[in-house]
C-alpha cells in the first residue's frame, strides 16, 4: 500500500510542467522566453533545443498554423511549455469589428482545444496591437492578454549575432522577451542565447510560472 501510495505521489509531480514545482521567481531570477507566429518547420529544432537546455518557454500559436502543424503543437505542451493564442489569421486586431475579434479568437481556441486538448487561458495580440476594446473582448472569452518587456525584432535582423546580442541586452528578472520561431537565425542561435543567460543566473520559465501563481486572469494585461 505503501509502495502505491508513493508511486501515485510520484505520477502526479511528473504530470506537470517540472518549472511549475520547482522554481520560485519570488526568490530567484527568473526570466520568460516566448515564441510567436507557430507552429513552424523549425519549432521542433527549437522544442530540441529546450528540451537538451532544460529549458520552458512559451508558445504564443496561430491558429491557422496549429491547423498545419497540430503534432508540433502536442509536442511543445508535452515537454512542458506554455501555450498562448495568437488569433488565426494574424490580423491586427483593433482594425477589426467586436465580432471579427472574437471570431479570431474563438477559433484559435478551438483549435488548440483540438491539437492539444489544452484550452489557452492566455493570449497575444498580433504586433501588439491593442486597447481596452480587444482586452473587454478576450475577457469574454476567458483569455488574459500577454505583451513583453522587451522585442528583439528578430523577423527584421535575421542576423543571429544581433538577435542574441538583443536578448542579452533586454534580459532583465521578470522580463518577458519576445521573439518568433518562425524565424531560422533565432532557432539557430538559441543554443548560445541559453548558455550565456544561464551563465548570468536567469532561470528560463514559462509565463504562468512568472506570475508565481497570480495569474493570468481573464481580462488582465500582463506584465
Amino acid at each position: 500500500m505503501v509502495i502505491h501510495a508513493l508511486l501515485a505521489v510520484t505520477l502526479a509531480m511528473t504530470s506537470l510542467p517540472a518549472q511549475a514545482t520547482t522554481v520560485d521567481c519570488a526568490r530567484v531570477k527568473c526570466l520568460a522566453l516566448t515564441f510567436d507566429d507557430g507552429p513552424g518547420v523549425k519549432t521542433p529544432t527549437l522544442l530540441k533545443t529546450l528540451k537538451k537546455a532544460g529549458v520552458k518557454a512559451t508558445f504564443f500559436l496561430v491558429g491557422k498554423q496549429v491547423e498545419l502543424r497540430p503534432e508540433i503543437a502536442r509536442q511543445a505542451l508535452a515537454q512542458g511549455h506554455a501555450i498562448g493564442n495568437h488569433t488565426y489569421s494574424h490580423n491586427s486586431l483593433p482594425a477589426l469589428s467586436d465580432n471579427e475579434i472574437l471570431e479570431e479568437l474563438k477559433t484559435t481556441q478551438d483549435a488548440i482545444e483540438q491539437a492539444t486538448k489544452l484550452r489557452p487561458k492566455m493570449f497575444r495580440p498580433p504586433y501588439g496591437h491593442t486597447d481596452d476594446r480587444v482586452l473587454g473582448l478576450a475577457d469574454q472569452v476567458d483569455l488574459a492578454q500577454v505583451l513583453w518587456t522587451g522585442t528583439t525584432l528578430d523577423w527584421k535582423l535575421r542576423d543571429t549575432k544581433k538577435i542574441k546580442a538583443a536578448v542579452l541586452r533586454l534580459a532583465k528578472r521578470d522580463g518577458v522577451i519576445l521573439m518568433h520561431d518562425t524565424v531560422p537565425e533565432t532557432v539557430k542561435v538559441m543554443p548560445e542565447i541559453l548558455k550565456e543567460l544561464k551563465k548570468r543566473g536567469y532561470h528560463l520559465v514559462t509565463v504562468p510560472t512568472l506570475l508565481r501563481g497570480k495569474g493570468p486572469e481573464p481580462g488582465v494585461s500582463y506584465p
